[in-house]
Formats: structure tokens, sequence, C-alpha cells
């Protein structure tokens, strides 16, 4: 079963891309089933026997756990998790020295197990995601501690010794072999449905980007605005709306073709995100236009950082159009009047983004002044 359940997890991998969690799922769990096959097969009266089984289950417990940390941005704490490795097996070699009894070394090996998985428990407590997803695989994470930990101890004092050479006629043996079927059932399930639910919500990103630009879409950017600006009602944070559009695009497109139209409006993206603080909103909502939502921001402050794009982007240079060309982009800033709606934001912003371009192109408009003419704007630039 657990051979199968790898052999799953092996196949999402592969065909759905997603991360290394689901690759380590897939080890663990052919790790855990070699392991099994060591303790069913090789003779319980040689000390090895143990030491490889518990190297096995303990890798598979490692690579679980990095998993489920890793899915989760969590660290897994591998430094701490090879510690424990270690000081079981030290253990388990003291016990294996002085008695032929199994029930020590069990109780031994667990406790090792059971600490391992306590120290992945604390780890994902404190990760910020909180879906049923992941509290269902904190409740198994929960629950492979407190049988690591207690299970082993309850059998050996029902059972007594477990002579090393008898352990698979013991009940201990029995109750394992039970135990490991449930817990490799339930565990591949809910890591599953992880895969499952990551697989969801990777799609619905897919289809909130802009595959060109890596940015936000239309629809993604006016969801999260909308969102922003019903936040900023209550708070009353200042917020201001950028647009931005490249001059003369359509030339571009015909003079050098729609690849070189597709490389300027990549370029775009990628300056006008690199020049973004992290908490600004950042999307494109046309063929060859962005918006850029600025937090904590006026209007004047907000039109500065977009002259500074401005600028940037007109040094830009794109060798599908020539190194000795290049492309400019006009600007329209906009700050949301109290209780403004997005749309009349927009309104105002792409007004301004309307003047910019009546008025020369490669210019800064701002929704809150009448614009310069052009020129009155030549003649202060000339001064």
């Amino acid at each position: 079963m657990a051979f199968v359940f790898a052999a799953l997890f092996l196949a999402v991998w592969w065909r759905a891309g997603l991360g290394r969690q689901v690759l380590a799922f897939a080890a663990g769990y052919a790790a855990f089933a070699l392991g099994f096959i060591v303790t069913h097969l090789l003779p319980t009266g040689a000390a090895a026997t143990f030491f490889v089984t518990q190297a096995f289950y303990s890798l598979a417990s490692v690579l679980l756990i990095w998993g489920a940390c890793h899915r989760a941005g969590r660290p897994a704490h591998l430094r701490t998790l090879f510690g424990i490795y270690c000081i079981a097996a030290v253990s388990l070699l003291a016990a294996v020295s002085i008695s032929d009894d199994a029930g020590p070394r069990l109780v031994l090996i667990n406790a090792g197990y059971a600490m391992m998985f306590l120290v992945a428990f604390v780890s994902l407590a404190d990760a910020p995601r909180r879906t049923l997803v992941d509290t269902a695989i904190l409740i198994v994470l929960a629950l492979h501690t407190v049988d690591f930990m207690v299970r082993p101890v309850l059998t050996s004092m029902a059972e007594g010794a477990i002579p090393a050479a008898e352990y698979r006629e013991s009940l201990y043996y029995t109750i394992i072999n039970m135990v490991l079927m449930l817990k490799t059932l339930n565990t591949a399930i809910v890591l599953l449905g992880a895969c499952v639910y990551d697989g969801i919500v990777k799609v619905r990103e897919g289809a909130n980007i802009d595959p060109l630009t890596s940015l936000c879409n239309r629809r993604a950017f006016e969801a999260e605005v909308a969102r922003t600006l019903s936040q900023s009602t209550h708070t009353g944070e200042q917020v201001s709306l950028v647009i931005a559009d490249i001059d003369h695009f359509k030339q571009v497109n015909d003079l050098w073709g729609h690849q070189a139209g597709d490389k300027a409006i990549a370029g775009m993206g990628t300056l006008l995100a690199r020049m973004s603080r992290p908490h600004d909103l950042l999307g494109r909502v046309g063929g060859e236009e962005f918006c850029i939502l600025v937090r904590h921001c006026g209007e004047a402050d907000a039109a500065q950082l977009a002259d500074r794009m401005r600028l940037a982007f007109a040094r830009s240079t794109f060798p599908e159009i020539g190194d000795h060309i290049s492309l400019t982009a006009s600007f329209g800033v906009a700050e949301r009047r109290p209780g403004e709606s997005y749309d009349r934001l927009f309104s105002r912003a792409d007004a301004a983004l309307y003047a910019a371009k009546n008025n020369g192109r490669n210019r800064i408009e701002r929704g809150s002044q009448p614009a310069v003419p052009l020129c009155e704007d030549a003649c202060r630039a000339a001064a």
C-alpha cells in the first residue's frame, strides 16, 4: 500500500507540476515501504535489523516532515531531526548491548519518531496559512506524535518482555501492523488532499496572471483593488492610481512586428514591477496599458514615482526594435477622494492619461490639476 501511494505521489508531481514537497512525499512513502520490508523479512534476532529499520523509518519521517514544512514555507529543522535520530540510534545501541528484550528498543526508536513529528508540529503551528488542509496536516502530525510516544509504552507494559527473536509473534507486532496500515492510509489521504488543494490554487492563480508580463490581469487586479479600497475607506489610508500606456504602440507592431511589441510590453511590466513597492498593486489592464495602485501615497508622491518610471522606460532598449530607437510611455495619476469608487478613480486617472497623450506624450498628468498646454510645457522645460 505504501508503494502504491509512493507511485501515486510521483505521478501527481510529474503530471500536475506541483512543488518538490510532492516528490518528498513520494520518496517518504517509498522509504517507509522499504523499512517495513526490512522489518518483515530480516531476522529480528539480529541486532542490525532494528538499526536498518530505524534508518528507513527515520528517513521516511524526515521526508514527510520536510515536504509538509516546505509546502507551508516553514523550516523543517533538519539539523534538529538529524540530532534526534543520532540520539535515538545511540540509545538503541545501548539497549541492544544490555538486553535481548525488544521492548526497550521499540520504545526508544518510537520516542525518536515522536520527537521528530513534535518538531514538525511546532514548526507548522506558526505557519500563517490556516485552511482546512493545513489544519488536517497539523492533526495528522499530532496523532503521529501521540501514537509513537504512547502506543509502544502501553503495549510493552501489557505484554511484558519481548525476546527479539520472537518479535513477529508478539502482540506488539500485530498491533503495529494494524496501526501502520491505518496511519499509512489516513496520512496519504490528507497529503493527497493537500496536493489537490494546491493544484486548484495553482490553476486559480494561473487564471489571474497575465502570461506575457507575469502581472495580475485586469480581473484579478480590479478584485484586489476593490478589497484594498474597502479597507482604506475604514482606515483612511491614502491611495493613488497610476495608469501607464506605451506611446505609439500600434506603430511598434506595424513596423517591427507583434513579437517586438510583446517584448516591449514584457519589458514595461518588468520595469514597473521592479520600481513598485512590495505593498503596491500592479496589473496589466489592457493591451499596452498598466495600472498601479500606490498605497500610502498622495497624488504628488505618486506622480513622482510615475515620472521615475517614465524616465527609466525611455532609457530602456529593446534589441528587437534597435538600440538607436527608444520607446516612451505616458502616465495619468489621480488620488482617491473620500468614499470614491474604483470606477470613478479609474475614470479620473484615465482622463489624466488622455491629457498626457493629447499634450505630446512621454509625460505625466495629474487628475487634480488641469493639463499644462504643450506650448507652455515646452517653454517651461526650456527655461
